[in-house]
């Protein structure tokens, strides 16, 4: 019975192939994509995907059933949450600039099987999500017109009582969707070009809301007359926080389309702060401006601004806020057409999904095949199937991209850079090649002895220490550390500092209304967690990082990224059991995909297939010593046949 169970090596050969990291080209800015975007194009695009339809029918919903007008305090720290993620966000865009967002990310550092996972849910998400807003845009263009094309659907075509299905068919939905399909697949100038027109249209209409809105404000709304600033007080706050956070989702197409910007390196932090900035303000400014007009309790969650002025007597602004409405969710529906086929493309570039949507129009240049499967479908998801229930799966895709990009983050800030193949000099002899080694030291080859004559002396007397290493004031203290290659213990430290906040956070979730955890308990559990959440980060910080290199890099690592994954693994644990159930079965179908075909179609894996020859090679330990070795490198262009005298030659010197 015991040979039919895999081996220790098959099992580590097949772990080793799920945690592959993806190999980046030397020329990363080499692309089949037309690389026409600017700042302000990045920037626009960013604004378009989170100003949307949350502007207009979030504000009134959060002020009036959860936070009251500390709203405003509410998208204050949701937006401040949300740059975490962001400044994640735009240091990868700037050192990776290739299309595939939170996948690429993810691939570069962490592993494929997580960097699918992460993609899959993406693409489910971006689906849902554009499908749910068309909806949301026909339903206030039909309540303009007193919902006529909702009766004529419902007569002439007829309802449906079918669980998981809308109650009517609704062909407006599935029609802008199409449309919006059609420009998309123009090109990404086009794209750009018709965003920029209805962002303008849904920036103007902001700013006749807030002269108009603090025209007609009147203080003595937020008096305690009123119910006070803070009616549900801090609870409250912070209930509006986790509902104001999914407000900022959308800052991610920016990153989505650094392989079409001109500059990513300069073009996407800027972007990405930019739209954030501008994004947090309206939000903070239109919450401010809708609370002062009307007393919070008595907003139309449903349309508050438009409802505010239509009580305050301006009938007509009404008809421009609802304009307005209109043109933001088309910027997001642009937003979502944009990003879903350059993450299909991405995964399918890469061998992880099927190879026909790696294809890129020659005229174009976008990925064609992926924009229209992938419109049809989320016209056909508008069309026919009720979306409210399944609207809280974006939340939990969102915040999972967010918390696999933040740590991936440390991962790749702690690791060692790694050093294209040198180029051989003028006189035939090549430079000298670093390699990994334990932290004694660093393991060197030469190509010669006298190479090694030459640069032996210089290289002991280089004490100048690489990411991952342990920083030299720690050294006496965790001198147990230095036997581990550079950066694997910091690895290991963010995994548990990952199971550290899941069981933090599920205390303080769960603790007293799932689990009736006695308070002693409760208390203990909370500290246990937390010291395992600041050692691992403590033991972080006790290793060398990258230097700062010319791209944009995040502030305060470890710490920054290691609050957003507490904040987004808390926030995923808030989301109901339902969403979870969905969830667990959508990535069962993902695993289904990934080992049906990415695993064996993946290019890393191919790379892998590749045949190998045999070199000798001299190679100085960090002892100083000297042995020859043979190594496996890569084959050269060079016949086979001459591979054994050079060789040879290398030996005999």
């Amino acid at each position: 019975m015991a040979r039919w169970l895999p081996r220790s090596t098959d099992l580590t050969r097949f772990c080793q192939k799920l945690s592959r990291v993806k190999t980046l080209e030397d020329d990363m800015m080499e692309t089949s994509f037309n690389r026409c975007l600017s700042t302000i194009d990045l920037t626009l695009l960013g604004i378009g995907g989170m100003v949307g339809s949350g502007l207009y029918v979030l504000t009134g919903t959060v002020a009036k059933e959860i936070a009251g007008p500390a709203v405003i305090v509410s998208f204050i720290i949701a937006g401040f949450a949300s740059l975490l993620a962001a400044l994640c966000y735009a240091e990868f865009g700037a050192r990776v600039p290739k299309t595939g967002s939170a996948y690429m990310f993810t691939y570069v550092s962490v592993g494929e099987i997580w960097a699918f996972l992460i993609g899959w849910n993406v693409l489910l998400e971006y689906m849902i999500g554009g499908a749910a807003v068309a909806r949301a845009w026909s339903g206030y263009l039909d309540s303009i017109f007193n919902h006529k094309i909702k009766n004529f659907t419902e007569t002439h075509v007829g309802a449906w009582q079918v669980p998981f299905l809308a109650h009517y068919p609704d062909f407006l939905a599935a029609a802008i969707l199409l449309v919006a399909t059609a420009f998309i697949s123009f090109g990404a100038k086009v794209s750009s070009w018709l965003n920029h027109v209805f962002s303008a249209i849904s920036m103007g209409v902001i700013l006749f809301i807030l002269i108009m809105g603090f025209v007609l404000a009147q203080p003595k709304n937020w008096s305690t007359q009123e119910g006070g600033f803070a009616p549900y007080g801090l609870s409250g706050i912070m209930a509006g926080t986790a509902t104001c956070f999914y407000a900022f989702v959308g800052f991610d197409v920016i990153a989505a389309s650094s392989e079409e910007a001109r500059n990513p390196q300069r073009a996407v932090p800027r972007a990405i702060a930019f739209s954030l900035g501008l994004a947090t303000g309206a939000y903070i400014l239109v919450s401010v401006v809708l609370t002062l007009m009307v007393p919070w309790h008595s907003l139309d969650p449903d349309s508050a601004l438009a409802d505010a002025f239509y009580r305050r007597g301006y009938a007509w602004a009404g008809f421009l806020v609802a304009a307005g409405s209109i043109c933001a969710m088309n910027t997001v529906l642009l937003s979502n057409l944009f990003s879903l086929p350059r993450i299909v493309y991405a995964m399918a570039e890469d061998g992880l999904f099927f190879q026909i949507f790696s294809r890129v129009h020659p005229r174009t240049q976008v990925p064609v095949v992926g924009i229209v499967v992938f419109g049809l479908l989320m016209a056909l998801l508008a069309l026919i199937f009720d979306l409210e229930a399944l609207v809280q799966f974006l939340s939990i895709g969102t915040l999972l991209a967010y918390t696999f990009v933040a740590a991936s983050i440390i991962v790749l800030r702690f690791q060692q850079q790694k050093v294209d193949a040198p180029t051989p000099a003028a006189g035939g002899q090549p430079n000298p090649e670093p390699h990994e080694g334990p932290s004694g030291g660093e393991l060197k080859e030469y190509e010669s002895f006298s190479d090694k004559l030459q640069l032996v002396d210089r290289d002991k007397n280089k004490e100048q220490r690489e990411p991952g290493q342990l920083k030299a004031v720690f050294e006496p203290y965790l001198e147990f550390l230095s036997d581990f290659y550079p950066g694997e213990v910091v690895t290991v430290a963010v995994v548990t500092l990952m199971v550290s906040a899941i069981c933090l956070c599920s205390i303080l979730v769960f603790g007293n209304t799932h689990l009736h955890l006695p308070t002693w308990s409760y208390s203990l559990l909370l500290i246990l967690f937390s010291l395992g959440f600041l050692l691992s980060l403590l033991l972080i910080w006790a290793h060398e990082q990258q230097r700062s290199t010319q791209t944009f890099q995040i502030p305060l690592v470890p710490l920054s990224p290691a609050l957003s994954i507490v904040l987004n693994i808390y926030l995923m644990l808030k989301l109901s059991y339902m969403t979870w159930l969905r969830f667990a079965v959508w990535l069962l179908l993902g695993l289904l995909v990934y080992f049906g075909y990415g695993i064996w179609h993946s290019k890393e894996n191919l790379r892998e297939l590749q045949p190998q020859r045999v070199s000798a090679r001299y190679v100085v330990f960090p002892s100083g010593s000297l042995e020859e070795r043979v190594q496996p490198v890569q084959p050269s262009s060079q016949p086979s046949a001459a591979l054994p005298d050079t060789d040879t030659d290398d030996c005999k010197r």
